[in-house]
């Protein structure tokens, strides 16, 4: 499945729904983390208007979810 464009703004609301909650915010970039059984999850988000493809999928990958999986909850 080919990643749309997304804002930094929207890859938060989406992790958000899912359980994730803000760290801290350092400039324009926002930490974001969840906590499981499995462990501990942490991302950074920049609050760009478009993020790169790359790192979006760096993105999709700290936070524990498949690209498929990420896509549905967008």
């Amino acid at each position: 499945m080919k990643l749309p464009i997304v804002s930094g703004m929207r890859v938060i609301k989406a992790l958000t729904k899912q359980g994730f909650v803000q760290k801290g915010r350092e400039g324009s970039h926002v930490t974001l983390e969840k906590r499981t059984e499995e462990g501990v999850f942490r991302t950074t988000v920049p609050l760009h208007k478009e993020l790169g493809k790359g790192l979006l999928l760096d993105i999709i990958k700290q936070s524990g979810h498949t690209r498929e999986e990420f896509l549905r909850i967008l």
